[in-house]
Parts: structure tokens; sequence; C-alpha cells
């Protein structure tokens, strides 16, 4: 019943939608819609790079500067101007809370994709690989508009069908269950606690805690998006003690790149998925 709820909110917004999500403490308890499917991770990879960069035993006050050739975006360190100097646990936390793309790209050449690609092995998840920086993302989506000029041409489905950064064969890729066992990784172990720091300050509060809108419920998370995908993957933390991972990944109908009801659509389905859980519970002690 709570799957076919969650497939009509999607549909209600225009979105075709892969959930999962899952009662970290209880993990028989969960929500599948599309879950074991392929999903284009967009900026979500970076979560996948931080546990990494947090299992490489590096020493993360290590600091790199960035040069004005590094990654561009639109915040943080991918939009200033001149060099910046920072630790590399700084850098980890830009690229979660604000989805810093030059710090981000800065760590995957430090940790490279081999390693980071081998830590999501060493923990189970055969299905999830990152090929690509998020400047690699956006070198192939130029390349595959052409001769189409952008930005214009992201609004023609034509030329959307052939981008690679939208082929879950062809770019960063997982599953919606997947990522919730990562993060249950993440949830589980001390060494991932900044990364769990970082989740908990993301700035932008219109997906995945959209559905939680209470001063005593705690929403950590990590949003990814490109043309006609929007996605979140976090954890909702309840005062009572009851801690879901949700992953929640779309692709809209329309191209428009501001559709307010798809962005809504993943906090309404994560707490559709969350609201059953809790009634799976047995009953919990405030901690």
């Amino acid at each position: 019943m709570t799957a076919a709820r969650v497939r009509a909110a999607f549909a209600d917004a225009g979105v075709t939608g892969r959930l999962h999500a899952v009662d970290l403490d209880h993990p028989e308890h969960e929500v599948a819609v599309g879950a074991d499917e392929p999903v284009v991770l967009a900026s979500v990879f970076k979560v996948p790079l931080l546990v990494a960069l947090h299992h490489d035993g590096r020493d993360l006050t290590e600091r790199v500067t960035l040069d004005r050739d590094r990654s561009s975006g639109p915040t943080g360190i991918g939009g200033m101007l001149d060099p910046v100097t920072a630790s590399l646990r700084d850098l980890a936390h830009l690229a979660i809370t604000v989805s810093d793309n030059a710090a981000a790209d800065a760590l995957v050449d430090l940790v490279g994709f081999d390693r980071l690609n081998g830590t999501l092995r060493d923990l189970g998840l055969t299905r999830t690989h990152v090929v690509h920086r998020a400047r690699d993302s956006m070198r192939t989506i130029a390349e595959d508009a052409v001769p189409d000029e952008l930005p214009d041409a992201l609004a023609d489905p034509v030329v959307l069908s052939r981008l690679r950064a939208l082929d879950p064969d062809r770019t960063n890729r997982g599953t919606p269950r997947e990522l919730t066992a990562l993060l249950r990784h993440v949830w589980r172990h001390d060494r991932c606690a900044p990364i769990r720091r970082a989740m908990a300050l993301q700035v932008w509060p219109h997906r995945l805690a959209s559905g939680f809108p209470f001063d005593d419920v705690r929403v950590a998370g990590k949003t990814g998006t490109l043309p006609t995908v929007r996605n979140e993957v976090g954890v909702v933390e309840y005062p009572d003690g009851g801690r879901y991972a949700v992953a929640v990944f779309t692709r809209s109908a329309s191209t428009a790149f501001t559709l307010p009801a798809a962005d809504a659509v993943i906090g309404t389905a994560a707490r559709l998925a969350v609201e059953h859980l809790r009634a799976c519970d047995p009953p919990r002690r405030t901690r």
C-alpha cells in the first residue's frame, strides 16, 4: 500500500521516481519502489567520495591549494575567482554542505577512482560506481549537446536523450538500495562522523527535509541535480531514537529547471515511507 502511495505521489508531481527507505536499527523494515534499478547519482556521488576519503587514512588537516584552473560551479570555491588554500576536511565539508564542485573534484583527484570504487566494493556495493568528476560530467554535457547551444539545448528532449550524464550506464551511478546501505555504514562508524555532521548542515531544505517540518526531527542529506534529475539521499532522525535512511531519485517529464512540485515530492515520498517504517517499529524510548 505504501509503495502504491509513493508511486502515486511521483506521478502527481510529473516525475518517474525510485525510492528505498530502511530503518537503520531494524533493517528488516523497508519500503522499496524501483529500489534496485540503476539511477544517475549527479552530486550524490560526493557521499561515496567522502566515505572513500575517510577510509583512506590520510591526515585530513593536510592543506592543498586550488588554483584558478580548478573545476567551476555556482557555489563554494567553484564560484570564487582567486586561488584558495584549504584543508582536506574543509574541502570535504564544502563538497557536502554547498555541493562545491571544485572541492569535490580536488578530492577525487587526490583519492583516485580506483581507490574510491575499491572502497565501494569492499563495502559490498557492487552496482555503485563513480567514473566522472563533476567537471567531467559538465564536459560530456557540452560535447553531447553539440551542435546545439547551451544552455537552451537543455530544454530540448532530443538533446537530453543523448547526454551521457543522464544515462546510468555511462556516468556516476548506483541504486537506491545501495545508497541506503552506504548511509547505514556512515551512521554506524565513528570515522564517518564528519560526513554525518556535514550532511546535517547541508544548506538546501527544499527536498528531503521539506517532508519533515518539525523542530525536533533532524534531517541530514545530500542532493543531486542535473537536467530533469532531482535526487536526495539522507537520514531522518526522530527524538524517540528512530533513524531512517532514505534515497530518492527522480526524473521529470518537463525539462524546466524550476519545478517546485518535483522538488517537494522527494520530501513527500520520504515522509510516506518513514511513516510506514515508524508504524512497523517496536515502542522506543527517547534517547
